[in-house]
C-alpha cells in the first residue's frame, strides 16, 4: 500500500506544525470520534463497536475505522470475513448487518490470523490511507478504534485526522487507571478535545441475586473524572452476553441503551464536550 499522492486530500500545515488531512476524496465525513485507552484489555474495541451500533440504530450513517493494525478485532466482532474490495486504488468498506461501513487491515489479509509485523512508519502510513484511500461516501460519524497506548497509530490519528473528540475507556483496576491518565495527558498535549470517560468491566451483576460484584475492585470512574476534569459518560458492567455475542460476530444484537444516552453529548460543540 502506498501513501496517497492526491494533493486535494491534504490540507496545509496548521499553525501547530501538525499536518491535518482534509476530507477524503469522493467522501464526506461529518464528525470523527476516536476511542482510546491507555492500556490493552479494557474492552476499547467493544466500546468502539457498540458506539457505532448505537449511532447506526439511531439512523445515522456510520463508518468504523480499525486503526489497530497489529491487533485488529473489529471484523471479528461484526462477523465480517470477506475481503474488502479495491477499485481504482480505493478501498471499498465492508458493510455490517445494520449498515456500518468497516475498514480493517484484517479485511485485506489473506487469512484473519496472519500477523502484521511492521515498524511504526508503515503502521502510521496505513492508518492515514484508511482515511484518504477509502470510499467512505457520506457519513454522519466515523468512529476510529485506536490501539492501546501512546504509540505510532494513536499519534498518527491525533496528529493527522481532523478529530472532533475522543472517548477514553478504562477499567476499575488501579493499573488501568494509572495508564489511562497517561493517555489523557497525551491527548491534551496534542490539543485534542475529550468527550468523556467510559469505565468498562465495572463490576458484574450477579445472575442469582442481582447484586453487583466488584470483580476488579471498586469503581474508580468518579475519581478519574474528577482528577482529570473530564466528563463521566457511563459505566459498563461485565456481561457474559456481550462476550458470547462478540465471539460469534453478533455484537450488533447487544443492547446499546447506555450508548444512546451518550449520543447527544457527541453532538455538542467541542467547547462543551471537553
Amino acid at each position: 500500500m502506498e501513501e496517497s499522492k492526491h494533493p486535494e486530500e491534504r490540507s496545509t500545515t496548521q499553525g501547530s506544525g501538525i499536518e491535518r488531512l482534509s476530507q477524503p476524496e469522493n467522501s464526506h465525513i461529518g464528525r470523527t470520534i476516536a476511542v482510546m485507552s491507555g492500556k490493552g484489555g479494557v474492552g476499547k474495541s467493544s466500546v468502539s463497536a457498540l458506539l457505532a451500533v448505537a449511532l447506526a440504530k439511531e439512523g445515522y450513517q456510520v463508518g468504523l475505522l480499525d486503526a489497530d493494525i497489529t491487533g485488529p478485532s473489529i471484523p471479528k466482532l461484526f462477523g465480517l470475513k470477506h475481503h474488502a474490495d479495491v477499485t481504482n486504488g480505493k478501498i471499498i468498506p465492508s458493510v455490517s448487518k445494520v449498515g456500518i461501513k468497516v475498514v480493517s487491515i484484517n479485511l485485506l489479509l489473506p487469512q484473519e490470523d496472519d500477523p502484521v509485523i511492521w515498524r511504526g512508519p508503515l503502521i502510521g502510513g496505513v492508518v492515514k490511507q484508511f482515511w484518504t484511500d477509502v470510499l467512505w461516501g457520506e457519513l454522519d460519524y466515523l468512529i476510529v478504534d485506536l490501539p492501546p497506548g501512546t504509540g505510532d497509530a494513536p499519534l498518527t490519528v491525533l496528529q493527522s485526522l481532523p478529530l472532533d473528540g475522543l472517548v477514553i475507556v478504562s477499567s476499575p483496576q488501579d493499573l488501568a487507571v494509572m495508564v489511562v491518565k497517561k493517555a489523557i495527558k497525551m491527548v491534551r498535549m496534542m490539543n485534542a478535545p475529550i468527550f468523556g470517560l467510559i469505565e468498562n468491566m465495572s463490576g458484574l451483576i450477579c445472575p442469582h441475586c442481582g447484586q453487583p460484584i466488584e470483580i476488579f475492585g471498586k469503581s474508580r470512574a468518579d475519581e478519574v473524572a474528577a482528577a482529570t476534569g473530564i466528563k463521566l459518560l457511563g459505566r459498563l458492567p461485565l456481561d457474559p452476553d456481550l462476550s458470547r455475542l462478540s465471539d460469534s460476530g453478533a455484537i450488533e444484537e447487544y443492547s446499546v441503551e447506555l450508548f444512546k444516552e451518550i449520543i447527544p453529548i457527541l453532538t455538542e460543540p467541542v467547547s462543551k464536550a471537553n
